[in-house]
């Protein structure tokens, strides 16, 4: 009996542990934004929103270990990428971004990208040059050019400049759940943390509006 209460004492206090290891610790894990951000997804969905930076070594380091966590995610977690602008310099790459999503090839060539800054080499802050790499991804000259240079594109780098800002965003790769909370790898330790910092936000937020 001695040695029966001794196991369940410990069973007991290994739960406890692994339970206190996973506890969220607001201000240190994670911030909490106020005023809260507004949000693009439908009611009943958690908007996680990834700020990158094509030159970002961490970000294109977490490109795989991100996919493989979003593949897990249940229909009502929306992921969208938003290009972090933390000075002016970091512009030309964000609308590289808005320009190929604005064609239509943002999921073909996001990975690309990536590889060739990071694997490659490669410069493509200038436009030309980047016009030049997407032709060799069988992409239209002319039609990432006009869209690069467009209107919408121009919108769309003011808003995630904007939105860099109003997130209170000092770095990337950063994640933010449902315009309300903000965390990243550095935030939480390390990337796998990071991971379960999101999952256990998105979890507060489906139990605060009733689901499980």
């Amino acid at each position: 009996m001695k040695n029966l209460l001794t196991r369940l004492t410990l069973a007991a206090a290994l739960v406890l542990a692994q339970h206190t290891a996973f506890a969220l610790d607001a201000g240190k894990d994670y911030q909490e934004l106020s005023p809260a951000q507004a949000v693009e997804t439908k009611r009943g969905q958690i908007e996680i929103l990834e700020f990158f930076w094509y030159r970002c070594p961490h970000c294109f380091e977490l490109e795989p270990e991100l996919s493989a966590w979003a593949k897990k995610q249940a229909k009502d977690v929306v992921i969208r990428r938003v290009p972090g602008i933390l000075n002016p310099g970091w512009a030309a790459l964000a609308r590289a971004y808005y320009a190929l999503e604005a064609i239509g090839q943002a999921e073909r060539l996001h990975g690309d990208v990536f590889n060739a800054i990071h694997v490659q080499g490669m410069d493509l802050n200038p436009p030309e040059r980047f016009f030049d790499w997407a032709v060799t991804k069988g992409v239209d000259r002319k039609q990432i050019a006009d869209a690069y240079n467009s209107f919408a594109v121009n919108t769309k780098v003011m808003r995630a400049q904007q939105m860099t800002a109003a997130y209170k965003l000092n770095g990337v790769p950063a994640f933010a759940v449902n315009g309300k909370y903000v965390t990243s790898a550095y935030m939480a330790g390390s990337v796998p943390a990071a991971f379960k910092v999101l999952d256990e936000l998105i979890a507060q937020e489906r139990k605060k509006a009733g689901r499980k």
